[in-house]
């Protein structure tokens, strides 16, 4: 197990506005090692242990574990939880945080919250919409989007502040992600699309799984293109398929996938 706060010999700090100590993912990145990442789906349930025992399964195996928020839009033990019980444990979090459940003054205060637990990496999600989960009732919020989410989060790390332009005392020091769709329709904007995001603030992206490598290498090509490969680390999602009814539902309801 790899410590957030473990050295990594030889490997300089970045300089960052009111980012002075990055966590694993962001030295493995940028050191230009080659990183993994997991995603680790939430308990439905309220046991630690039920945590733990989903984390252990990665142990020695990735450099960072994604904890999901209310992914496909069902309710689960929430991100902030599960990045309180990793991060004590020593395990590198990327906190992913949904714009669909709450608004901009929630948002800010787990973004402190999370930064004060000791997680390091955060990944900014528009969401997605209610009715694709098991709560169609429920009421959702999008205050925000992923690049207004971008933006604050940056705004708060470098300029240290609120929206509302009170300062905030310690900033949070958080490594910036987003999440990409290379396949997504029409496929020619999706480059221009990821630039948006990195203006905003994307360090590093995590796209959906991509099964298409000739379309993926397109898409490599237009992110080249636009200068984006010296400005954001990019992680492409693989995954296995649990079996031919996983991967058609996987078809009908994951854009672009």
């Amino acid at each position: 197990m790899k410590f957030e706060d473990e050295p990594v010999p030889g490997y300089p700090m970045p300089i960052l506005p009111g980012h002075s100590s990055p966590g694993r993912l962001e030295r493995v990145l940028r050191r230009g090692a080659f990183a993994v990442t997991t995603e680790l789906d939430p308990p439905d349930s309220a046991d630690p242990e039920d945590v733990f025992r989903r984390a252990r399964i990665f142990d020695g195996y990735v450099d960072a574990i994604n904890a999901t928020d209310g992914s496909g839009a069902n309710c689960h033990m929430s991100s902030v939880a599960v990045c309180s019980l990793l991060a004590r444990k020593g395990y590198a979090i990327v906190m992913q945080i949904s714009c669909r459940d709450k608004n901009r003054i929630a948002i800010q205060g787990d973004i402190l919250g999370g930064a004060a637990m000791g997680v390091c990496n955060m990944l900014c999600l528009t969401g997605d919409g209610v009715q694709s989960g098991d709560h169609p009732q429920a009421k959702p919020v999008f205050d925000l989007d992923c690049m207004s989410l971008l933006e604050m989060a940056r705004d708060m790390r470098e300029n240290h502040r609120f929206q509302s332009g009170r300062k905030i005392t310690y900033a949070p020091r958080v490594f910036l992600g987003a999440a990409a769709n290379p396949f997504g329709l029409p496929f020619e904007w999706r480059a221009d699309r990821l630039a948006k995001k990195v203006a905003a603030g994307a360090q590093f992206v995590q796209t959906q799984y991509c099964y298409d490598v000739p379309r993926l290498r397109a898409y490599m090509q237009q992110v080249e293109d636009l200068g984006l490969l010296d400005k954001v680390f990019i992680l492409v999602g693989v995954g296995p398929l649990r079996s031919a009814k996983a991967a058609e539902w996987m078809r009908a309801n994951v854009p672009g996938v």
